[in-house]
């Protein structure tokens, strides 16, 4: 879109005015500056015009990778499909909720070029959206806007902490009293049978179908490839507290974080799950595509989440159906929370809760005992 100013309409006016005062007075000295002041307009015109033409935006993000607190530099290369280039260029993006950043672009080597710098970014993923190229005459008299296509995006990772022993490994209370060890649910499933061949321990023998065929039957044992354990992130909407740039959701996104590459490092299965508004999931191992999978997950969540972490709890045909290991990290307690986790316990499987308080982000704040951190307590689910 190309037009005149504010100024340059004003200007334009402003030298017919001239000219035809001139003309009407007889003032001859007032015609060079009008033709000079309707000449200025009619220059800046056909500048911005030519200078005008189809825009692409290229940017580098500097650093791999970049971790929420970082300060991030922002290179961008504009390359314009223009006839001249005479015309002042600037640059105009919006960083998702980072806000619209302005910058003049300079001309190093026949090409537009600039940088911005980004202080202290949140976790997030930041989207380049309505980008646009201002091309302006040096008097500010006309102007043209080049839309930007949107392309890429700031992908911030949490920062996690490093956790040499997790609370839960100290091992969880039984109702009956004493202390159980985490049991780690990977291990063998009864696969198939087969007959017994001489010089086999008898200890491999399946006495059910022993008894069936009359003959000594062997159990074949394989590898169970369910997730050792599984962490889920609590995004419902009505637990965070406090919002962008920091709430508790983002202490829960860095603990999750924290407690899955934990495992992750002693090798074993994980399944992330993040109930937001979709319900997403990763399940890692030991690559490092997984581990990447998962972090770019976590730098996207939000607290967009409708359904509350007992539902998907509850749910057995669901990603947390096969965990006999599960972490939980919320921003709230409810009942159906503590009743769920509970019943798991009842079933022998391991349970762990991490509360981020909501009382710790807030002026003033109290601590008081929740009777549902109570009741898990008791149930000998380690908080």
């Amino acid at each position: 879109m190309r037009s005149l100013t504010r100024r340059g309409r004003v200007t334009l006016a402003l030298g017919g005015l001239t000219y035809l005062a001139a003309w009407a007075f007889g003032a001859t000295a007032l015609y060079p500056v009008s033709i000079g002041l309707v000449a200025a307009c009619l220059l800046g015109a056909t500048a911005v015009r030519l200078s005008s033409g189809e825009a692409r935006v290229r940017r580098e993000l500097g650093a791999e990778e970049h971790i929420e607190g970082d300060d991030v530099t922002v290179r961008a290369e504009l390359d314009v499909a223009s006839t001249l280039q005479a015309a002042p260029v600037r640059l105009l993006e919006q960083v998702g909720r980072l806000g619209l950043r302005e910058v003049a672009l300079r001309r190093k080597g026949g090409r537009l070029k600039s940088s911005y710098t980004l202080r202290a970014v949140p976790r997030g993923r930041y989207s380049f959206q309505g980008g646009r190229a201002l091309v302006e005459d040096p008097f500010g008299l006309a102007r043209s806007e080049l839309p930007l296509r949107p392309a890429g995006a700031l992908v911030v990772l949490p920062r996690l902490a490093e956790v040499d022993r997790l609370f839960s490994e100290a091992g969880s209370g039984p109702p009956g009293g004493g202390r159980l060890l985490l049991r780690r649910p990977s291990g063998f499933d009864l696969h198939s049978v087969r007959e017994y061949e001489y010089g086999e321990s008898l200890r491999k023998v399946h006495w059910p179908s022993t008894a069936r065929r009359g003959a000594l039957m062997v159990r074949e044992l394989e590898d169970d490839p369910r997730d050792d354990v599984a962490v889920l992130l609590d995004a419902h909407g009505g637990g965070a507290i406090r919002s962008f740039p920091s709430s508790t959701f983002d202490v829960q996104v860095r603990v999750a974080g924290s407690i899955l590459r934990s495992h992750l490092r002693r090798g074993r299965r994980a399944l992330l799950v993040v109930s937001s508004a979709q319900i997403l999931s990763v399940s890692a191992h030991s690559s490092e595509g997984d581990w990447r999978a998962a972090l770019a997950l976590l730098a996207a969540a939000e607290p967009t989440g409708t359904r509350p972490a007992a539902t998907l709890i509850a749910d057995e045909g669901g990603p947390l159906g096969r965990a006999q290991e599960l972490a939980v990290v919320t921003a709230a307690v409810s009942r159906q929370l503590v009743d769920r986790l509970t019943a798991r316990v009842l079933e022998r499987r391991s349970v762990s809760l991490v509360l981020v308080d909501p009382a710790s982000l807030a002026t003033p704040s109290r601590s008081t005992r929740d009777p549902g951190l109570l009741r898990l307590a008791a149930a000998g689910v380690p908080v």
